[in-house]
C-alpha cells in the first residue's frame, strides 16, 4: 500500500535484489491519486532507478513491480489480501494516515475513520471504505473468510515502534465494528516493525529528460534517490518472505535503538531543517545545512538525541558523519515544503521523545523545543497548510499571544502543553524566528 517514490526506492529495490527475486512479485496501490499506477501500468510495471551523488548518475531498471493499481480499486485489493499466494503487505502511507491521537491510540473520531467504520459495519453494500486503514481491515476480512492463512504487515512509515502503532491501529479499527475479526487478526497477522531509510526526492521533469538522455528510452515514472539506503526489520513472516537480507537489508531481535537513530538523527533533523530553513529562505536540505545557524541547530539536537540513544553498535559518531554528507550532496534536491508537511504529527515522532528524555535528565531540552518552536512560527507564516490538523492549527493561530502556542502544543502533545516550563522555553525560543527565521 502505498505506490510513492520512496516505495519505488526501497522495497521494490531490496526485493529486486534478494537472491530469491524470481519467486516473488509486488503489487502495489497509489494512495490519494492513481496517477502514479496508470503511468506504470503503461510501462509494464518498469520504471528507471537514478542513483545520484555529486559523483554522478547510474541508472537501473526496476522489475519487481508487476501489478501497479488505482488504490481506488478495493475490490483488486480485496482480492489479492485474500490471496493464499500474498505473503507479505508492506505499508508506505504516511504517518499522518495511522489517523492516531495525541495519546498514540485510533482517532475514532476523525472524520475519515468515523465514516469508515460506519461503513465496514454496514457490510459491503455501504460501499468501499477510503482511508489506508479501512481498505487493510477489509483485506484481512476477506483473507479470514477465504482461510487463506497468515501473513505479516510490514510498517515502513517514520514511526516509532510502527509494527506496534500498525498493529494498534488496525486492530482498533477492526474491534470497532466485529470483535471476532480483531482475534483472528491478532492470532494470524503479524505486524512487523522496520527502521527504513532513503533520501528520495520528488520526481521532476528535468530528471525524466535526464534519463532519456543517458539511456536512450522514454521513462515517464523514473525514481531518483541518494546511493544511500537502510532497512532494520524485527518480527515474524508466518507466510515467507524474499530473501531482503541478501540485499543489505538486518533483522533484529529488538527494533528501538535503531527506530530512534533514525527517527530522531535523520527524521529529526529533516524536520528542523524543514521549518528553520524554510523560514530563512532555504529551499532545500542542502541550501539549509549550508546554513551555519541551521547547522548548529541540527549538530546542538543530534546532541541532545545522541545522549539518550545507547549501544555501541547503533554507531553514532559514524551515522552522525554520514548524515552530513548526505545533507550535503547538492544534486539531490530534497525540497524542505515536502518535508515540512504532517508537522503535527512528525514533531510527536522526532522532537518530542527527546525533549521528554532531557527534561527527565535534569537537563532543558532546549534543542528538541527549538524544532517546536520553529515549526510554530513556521505555521504561522505558511500558506496551503499540509497537515491533518490543518483547521485546528489555524484556530489555534488566531488566538495569539500564549494561548495561541499552548494550543499548537496540545496538538502535538497534551502534557506539552499543561508544562509552563516547556511552554515557557518553547515561547522564549520562538521569539528568536521573529525576524525571517534567526536563530541565533
Amino acid at each position: 500500500m502505498g505506490l510513492g517514490a520512496f516505495h519505488r526506492s526501497h522495497q521494490a529495490w531490496y526485493t529486486q535484489h534478494a537472491s530469491d527475486a524470481a519467486e516473488w512479485g509486488i503489487a502495489s496501490f497509489t494512495g490519494r491519486r492513481p496517477d502514479a499506477a496508470q503511468v506504470l501500468a503503461t510501462q509494464d510495471g518498469l520504471y528507471t532507478l537514478v542513483e545520484r551523488s555529486d559523483a554522478g548518475d547510474s541508472f537501473e531498471v526496476i522489475s519487481s513491480i508487476v501489478e501497479a493499481v488505482d488504490g481506488a480499486d478495493v475490490e483488486r485489493f480485496v482480492e489479492l489480501v485474500a490471496a493464499p499466494l500474498t505473503s507479505v503487505v508492506t505499508l508506505t502511507v504516511t504517518e499522518a494516515a495511522y489517523r492516531l491521537g495525541a495519546d498514540g491510540k485510533l482517532d475514532s473520531q476523525a472524520p475519515d475513520v468515523a465514516a469508515d467504520l460506519a461503513l465496514l459495519a454496514g457490510g459491503s453494500a455501504s460501499g468501499e471504505p477510503s482511508t489506508p486503514l479501512g481498505r487493510l481491515v477489509l483485506g484481512l476480512a476477506s483473507r479470514r473468510d477465504a482461510d487463506a492463512g497468515p501473513l505479516a504487515v510490514v510498517c515502513c512509515d517514520n514511526l516509532s515502534n510502527n509494527g506496534t502503532v500498525a498493529r494498534n491501529a488496525v486492530v482498533g479499527m477492526a474491534k470497532a465494528f466485529d470483535a471476532g475479526l480483531a482475534a483472528w487478526i491478532d492470532a494470524n497477522v503479524s505486524f512487523v516493525s522496520t527502521s527504513v531509510d532513503r533520501i528520495t526526492p520528488r520526481t521532476t521533469e528535468a530528471d525524466i529528460d535526464a534519463v532519456a538522455d543517458a539511456c536512450g528510452y522514454r521513462d515517464e515514472s523514473p525514481v531518483v534517490a541518494e546511493p544511500f539506503r537502510d532497512w532494520v526489520l524485527s518480527g515474524d513472516f508466518p507466510a515467507g518472505r524474499p530473501h531482503w537480507e541478501d540485499a543489505g537489508a538486518i533483522f533484529v531481535d529488538e527494533i528501538e535503538p535503531y527506530e530512534n537513530r533514525k527517527l530522531w538523527l535523520l527524521n529529526g533533523a529533516h524536520s528542523l531543517l524543514a521549518y528553520a530553513g524554510q523560514l530563512r529562505g532555504h529551499k532545500t536540505v542542502a541550501e539549509a545545512l549550508a546554513d551555519e545557524s541551521c547547522r548548529r541547530a541540527v549538530e546542538d539536537f543530534w546532541g541532545e538525541a545522541a545522549a539518550n540513544l545507547d549501544g555501541d553498535e547503533l554507531r553514532i559518531p559514524e551515522y552522525r558523519a554520514a548524515l552530513l554528507e548526505r545533507f550535503g550532496n547538492s544534486r539531490i534536491a530534497h525540497h524542505l515544503a515536502q518535508i515540512a508537511m504532517d508537522g503535527s504529527t512528525k514533531l510527536r515522532m522526532r522532537a518530542v521523545p527527546v525533549l521528554r528524555a532531557e527534561r527527565a535528565a535534569g537537563r532543558s531540552g532546549e534543542a528538541a523545543a527549538r524544532m517546536i518552536a520553529a515549526w510554530s512560527a513556521y505555521t504561522a507564516s505558511a500558506t496551503g497548510l499540509q497537515d491533518p490538523r490543518a483547521a485546528d492549527i489555524v484556530a489555534a493561530n488566531a488566538l495569539g499571544g500564549r494561548a495561541r502556542l499552548e494550543a499548537l502544543l496540545g496538538l502535538v502533545d497534551p502534557e506539552l502543553a499543561a508544562d509552563a516550563g516547556i511552554v515557557d522555553l518553547v515561547e522564549a525560543l520562538a521569539e528568536t524566528f521573529a525576524a525571517a527565521g534567526n536563530l541565533s
